[in-house]
């Protein structure tokens, strides 16, 4: 495969690398919430993958193995190594990168993940038919269909108008199609027990589209993994509690990367 470029978000300067890859319907602008407080402690980056968002579309079909390739490069580029989080289509990179190239994965997040489409038939199928579904919608219909399902029912209107729009400015074809098409044709499970990086798994509470089954999965089959559920929360744990979340990802960090505790606020 030739380089595949992507655009990137970044904060932080000091401390170890964190790689964060976004759900199949959305773009860095999902982790805004760990750029701003994870930044402190680690150099988080958050890609546009392939196709996506600002990222430019890549010039022949990718596969898993491209998207994970692609991240791979990332790490090269700025570490020896990186924690990676992923959410969602994002986990599935996360996984497979863990499994292709271990050397440069010192831990992983999986958020609100699952093995991969390909475990099911009829999951495959319906991964398959989302690239007609946005050609005959259009990027600003689709997101109003897909986008609310990615929240819990009590989720805040204006999360909700925010995963509408985050999803319709990145989404587009071909990339899409071809992210729906690494995941419908993804099975994992044979690669989760060769995974040898310490793991955290964390799934929303209300988690209605890869749900607590599929996150069950995946902590049950690789050997060094810690699994949370958060309350009160959907697909979207990250965006829709952030505190929480974060707070869970920094405790892997302390345990993973030996980053220091934050200090004290002082008393009033």
């Amino acid at each position: 495969m030739s380089a595949v470029h992507v655009h990137v978000e970044e904060a932080g300067d000091q401390g170890p690398l964190l790689l964060c890859l976004h759900g199949i319907g959305s773009s860095s602008a999902a982790f805004a919430p760990q750029l701003a407080e994870l930044s402190s402690y680690v150099r988080v980056v958050a890609w546009d993958a392939p196709g996506y968002a600002t990222s430019p579309d890549p010039d022949a079909p990718l596969g898993l193995d491209d998207f994970a390739d692609t991240a791979a490069a990332l790490i090269r580029e700025r570490a020896t190594t990186a924690h990676v989080l992923g959410v969602s289509w994002g986990g599935v990179i996360a996984l497979r990168l863990a499994a292709r190239h271990p050397e440069l994965v010192d831990s992983l997040i999986i958020a609100d993940s699952s093995p991969g489409s390909g475990t099911d038939e009829a999951k495959a199928a319906g991964m398959r038919a989302r690239a007609a579904d946005l050609a005959e919608l259009g990027p600003r219909a689709f997101a109003e269909a897909r986008g609310p399902r990615l929240v819990s029912p009590g989720a805040p209107d204006e999360l909700v108008r925010r995963v509408v729009d985050t999803m319709a400015a990145s989404v587009r074809l071909p990339g899409y199609a071809y992210a729906a098409e690494s995941m419908a044709s993804a099975d994992l499970r044979a690669d989760l027990p060769s995974i040898a990086a310490p793991t955290l798994v964390l799934c929303g509470e209300q988690d209605g589209v890869t749900g607590i089954e599929a996150s069950q999965a995946i902590a049950g089959a690789i050997h060094k993994t810690a699994y949370v559920i958060v309350k009160d929360a959907g697909h979207l744990a990250n965006q829709e509690q952030p505190g929480h979340f974060n707070a869970w990802v920094l405790s892997h960090l302390r345990i993973t990367a030996a980053i220091p505790e934050q200090e004290p606020s002082p008393c009033l």
